[in-house]
């Protein structure tokens, strides 16, 4: 058996390139182990016995127990076939733990179709607490991209994806002893769900920068993926969107400098996005401008920013009649229009962009300063306060989102929001770009008609938007124009009872409201179609530290949070009022809602 490992590690370092981090945790655990793992494909079982210690044996269902393909390896590897639904199967695990036996075992009861983790099983978490075992999560990364995986057509499959595997430190579950029965077995159930949830975000990468993470994303999903698109019609790809914007970064460079920030003045659009990616490239950072405040506003905000040039778009100035705010804002700072630079671009600069994409990553560090993950990566305002994000903040409140909701591939987001907005930006904007999702950009929110209509015509299946918003959809969409939708997002504003009723009488949708300030990369805690609760605002993200100040009687305390998504070292104090239910769901006070 030795030898027969020794080949499959030398075999699967060949095909795989797999990496192995965090075996030492295993001396840190008790004699009772239990090893969790998420489950991506066919390969995982191989991974882990071939990776692990000696001695383990794998509970797993019995009705995969009874395929004949696997019946080679069980006589390699011990077998615990356990049936989920019999609670017989549980307590004959319990006890063969306690016999001082190691047992790996996958929560999710199934390989994955969404990509992320599916429903963990409650009594894989009951298993844990009454062996007193110490659970060890493995997270395996890199295998769902592999044919053996169950993700054919929602992301792109290939041979020999590189395969990580990384052992967390140990951990306990130990539900309080007036718990019994069946309220037990959820507490212990619900213990596990977070413990898996939390090796999902702690293992995901956010210590990158934006333009690093688009390279990711376009190495994972392909170059001619297509990825975003707006009222042009006029889809782009990875390489497009990578070529557009080192060649239109290369004509903004000499416009601009590192030591003062790039406001940008343009609506929702394939063009906002570009210039946003542009600047990324050549280490500038841009300022998200609001451009419903007046020019005095916005020449102060850009004035304590230390903003000196503005990109902007004629058509856009038209189109929005802020011909007067531009007048505010001529006579201070420089002003560059996209249609300007285009017409300065010719074939032979657009042939050797589209060369140049190639070799991306080595012209991006040679251009951009090579930035830290914790340098400011864009600036966004909150009435008169500047915030700065750090690639950091972005990337990890992006990686928060995508491991609670079961975003993939074959989704298409429609996002009418502003793109100045933080949650527009964050949810409705880098998450698609940078995990394979479509994102369709409509430059107007309040449309109440038009977006329901180019909502049907797209397909869209994620929306992002706020309750004033979605009560305007609600009053003037055709009932069929939300078919394809899976998921609605509300934030930004409490919401009310008026707009959930209506979207469920007239579209057959639940709303999933979430809560964040613009300090907080935004969101803190949302609702997601696996753990909601009516009228909270959803469960705080993975990586979120929270603390309540002066609880009142009702439980009801100041929140404080800190995390690696939030803009502020430390403890940040939210000024909302929130209590938390015993299942971890947060409720506003009423009197503090923003």
């Amino acid at each position: 058996m030795t030898y027969l490992k020794a080949f499959a590690r030398w075999l699967l370092r060949l095909l795989y390139r797999v990496k192995v981090q965090g075996l030492e945790h295993f001396d840190q655990a008790a004699e009772r182990v239990l090893v969790i793992a998420n489950h991506t494909s066919f390969l995982d079982a191989v991974l882990l016995t071939v990776y692990l210690p000696d001695n383990i044996t794998f509970a797993i269902n019995t009705h995969m127990a009874r395929h004949w393909w696997l019946k080679p390896w069980f006589k390699l590897v011990p077998v615990f076939p356990m049936d989920p639904t019999n609670p017989l199967s549980a307590k004959s695990l319990i006890n063969y733990i306690k016999s001082g036996q190691t047992a790996v075992i996958f929560p999710e009861g199934r390989i994955t179709v969404t990509g992320t983790l599916m429903k963990i099983y409650d009594g894989t978490g009951l298993v844990a607490e009454k062996s007193g075992a110490s659970v060890i999560p493995i997270r395996i990364d890199g295998a769902q991209y592999t044919p053996f995986s169950r993700l054919r057509g929602r992301v792109r499959l290939r041979w020999f994806p590189q395969v990580s595997m990384t052992v967390l430190p140990p951990q306990r579950i130990c539900s309080p002893e007036h718990i019994q029965g069946r309220a037990r077995r959820q507490y212990a159930g619900k213990a596990l769900s977070r413990i898996m949830t939390d090796m999902m975000f702690a293992t995901s990468s956010y210590r990158a920068t934006l333009f690093e993470a688009l390279l990711d994303a376009r190495r994972i999903h392909g170059s001619k993926h297509l990825i975003i698109e707006d009222t042009e019609r006029t889809p782009l790809s990875y390489r497009r969107v990578i070529a557009d914007s080192l060649l239109l970064g290369k004509h903004l460079k000499p416009l601009t400098d590192r030591q003062h920030p790039v406001g940008l003045l343009l609506p929702s659009m394939n063009g906002a996005l570009l210039s946003f990616m542009a600047l990324q490239a050549h280490g500038r950072i841009p300022a998200l401008l609001d451009y419903t405040l007046e020019g005095d506003s916005l020449r102060e905000l850009c004035d304590a920013a230390g903003i000196q040039s503005i990109i902007t778009s004629k058509v856009f100035i038209r189109f929005a009649r802020l011909s007067h705010t531009l007048a505010t804002l001529k006579s201070r700072f420089r002003i560059i229009y996209l249609e300007d630079i285009a017409r300065t671009m010719n074939w032979r600069d657009k042939l050797h962009s589209l060369f140049a994409s190639y070799f991306a990553r080595g012209i991006y560090l040679a251009r951009s300063g090579k930035p830290s993950p914790d340098d400011t990566a864009v600036i966004v305002f909150n009435q008169q306060q500047a915030i700065h994000y750090s690639h950091a903040n972005l990337l990890a409140n992006r990686n928060q989102i995508n491991v609670v909701i079961d975003f993939n591939s074959r989704d298409i987001i429609l996002n009418a929001l502003p793109l100045h907005n933080p949650f527009s930006l964050t949810a409705g904007t880098l998450l698609p770009l940078l995990s394979g999702l479509r994102v369709f950009f409509y430059p107007a929110e309040n449309h109440y008609r038009i977006v329901p209509e180019i909502s049907y015509e797209i397909n869209a299946t994620i929306l992002f938007s706020t309750n004033r918003t979605l009560l305007g959809y609600a009053e003037h969409a055709h009932p069929y124009d939300f078919y394809c939708m899976r998921h609605v997002f509300t934030g930004g504003e409490q919401l009310t009872r008026q707009t959930r009723q209506q979207w469920m009488e007239k579209f057959g949708i639940r709303l999933l409201e979430g809560f964040g300030l613009p300090q907080t990369g935004p969101v803190l805690c949302t609702n997601t179609p696996i753990n909601y609760k009516l009228n909270s605002v959803g469960q705080f993200l993975p990586g979120i530290e929270w603390r309540l100040r002066d609880q009142d009687a009702q439980g009801y305390g100041m929140l404080e949070v800190k995390g690696p998504n939030i803009a502020h070292d430390g403890w940040y104090q939210t000024g909302q009022k929130a209590r938390l239910d015993d299942d971890g769901f947060v409720y506003l006070a009423e009197t503090s809602r923003g």
